[in-house]
């Protein structure tokens, strides 16, 4: 009995350890996106040389997919919080499998959120400003403190369940370099093993579990107050901090399934990212996304019934008007008809809810276009006397390829950790194990 679980020990640890290495296939990867990250990062350095004067950003539109981009980003590392903080401390037992991964993406997006912030700074020198002379009544204070402290709560709770795999990392991996092995061994903080050690790290991840809670569900709201506590029609809602939040639940979701996917076609892990996964996965995006078309029909029907003047003209160029096309397919094509497709079972196996994922995490993103841009065509002084392009709004090359440039980068960090570490925890499968037998 105890050689067989030996074995059984041993097959863990090489199957998922063995994307643990620096393949061949993930150099030309890793130097393909340092590549494309270099192109875009000639744009930004234009843009910090000759200003914002650079983009489509204007006296009228001052916000553009720059913001849009950073509320996409802070939305998708929610997920963390979600998965690994919720359902854990529920005692759900299926996440077990997926909750580094989804720790992995809030650490990505949660770093490059707070980059993203900086690419809207037209003195981005200056950014030490809001911390030093920042003022405690001012939104943008608040968002950066709460940005700041989950990008280190959700480090720590993608290092301290690590710990364990670290000790295994140094002992088992194989064609490493010799200081990768060394970091391994600094990280493992000489585990060894002991039960006293595994209850340490349980009560330690436990007590991150709820405090990174409040600061996730914060770091959203707070991110909605930046819009909601200015009187312009179409920001001026107290729905904004729960209609936020849930649509970051749909979008992290969504996130996290396509990588569910990659890893498991990728790194050989079918065994244990299996298709119970994704239909629980994709029953979980149901109920997250029929909590946010609740917000979207109020968000629409509230100010159609009271349709002041200036709510009136946005609505209207959003229901029939100059946005129109765009706000259609998002909400049809990106939320209601994927909603409706998962409701089928068969479109809840790997392929299919991956792709109907990947068409969320598309309608997400211009949906927070749409919540950022249109809004600023519509300003409460007529547009008079200026140039006809400020009438409306229309990203530059250096825009679109900075804005390329967030999401590269959120991939070559997603890249390097999951070269570095296991993305299945390796300990958690191996007590699961012996739970059930």
């Amino acid at each position: 009995m105890e050689s067989l679980k030996k074995k059984e020990s041993a097959r863990i640890d090489s199957e998922l350890l063995a994307h643990v290495n620096w393949s061949r296939s993930s150099k030309i990867w890793i130097a393909f996106l340092l590549l494309v990250f270099a192109v875009c990062l000639y744009y930004y350095i234009q843009q910090i040389k000759n200003g914002l004067g650079v983009t489509g950003l204007n006296d009228f539109i001052s916000w553009g997919i720059y913001i849009s981009n950073f509320v996409f980003f802070v939305a998708a590392s929610l997920i963390g919080m979600l998965i690994s903080s919720v359902l854990g401390l529920a005692g759900v037992k299926w996440i077990k499998p997926i909750s580094r991964i989804a720790e992995i993406l809030a650490v990505a997006f949660a770093l490059v959120a707070g980059l993203v912030i900086i690419t809207d700074m037209g003195r981005p020198d200056r950014l030490h400003h809001i911390l030093l002379f920042g003022r405690i009544q001012s939104p943008i204070v608040w968002d950066i403190s709460v940005v700041i402290t989950y990008v280190m709560l959700s480090l720590l709770l993608l290092y301290l369940p690590l710990i364990p795999d670290l000790n295994v990392c140094k002992d088992k991996c194989c064609g490493i370099p010799a200081f990768q092995r060394k970091i391994y061994k600094v990280l493992s903080l000489g585990w060894t093993h002991t039960p006293e050690q595994y209850q340490l790290i349980k009560k330690f991840t436990r007590i991150l579990m709820v405090l990174i809670i409040p600061v996730a569900l914060a770091i959203h709201t707070v991110t909605s107050w930046l819009f909601a506590l200015t009187l312009r029609a179409g920001w001026d809602s107290p729905i904004f901090g729960p209609y936020f939040v849930s649509g970051a639940f749909v979008t992290g979701s969504a996130a996290v399934i396509i990588a569910m996917y990659f890893y498991r076609r990728n790194f050989g892990l079918k065994d244990y990212i299996t298709e119970e996964h994704f239909d629980k996965m994709g029953k979980l995006l149901v109920l997250v996304a029929l909590v946010y078309v609740y917000f979207n029909i109020n968000e629409i029907l509230v100010p159609a019934f009271k349709l002041k003047s200036g709510e009136a003209e946005h609505l209207s160029s959003m229901l029939t008007g100059h946005d129109s096309l765009m706000f259609w397919m998002v909400q049809i094509g990106g939320l209601i008809l994927p909603f409706l497709l998962l409701l089928i079972k068969r479109m809840r196996r790997p392929l299919p809810v991956t792709i109907i994922s990947v068409v969320i995490l598309l309608g997400a993103w211009f949906k927070r276009y749409l919540i950022v841009v249109p809004i600023q065509q519509h300003p409460y002084l007529p547009i008079q006397n200026v140039p006809e392009e400020f009438m409306y709004y229309r990203p530059t090359l250096a825009e679109i390829a900075i804005t390329c440039g967030s999401f590269v980068l959120v991939l070559l960090i997603v890249t390097i950790l999951s070269k570095l570490f296991p993305v299945v925890s390796i300990w958690e499968i191996k007590e699961e194990l012996d739970h059930e037998n």
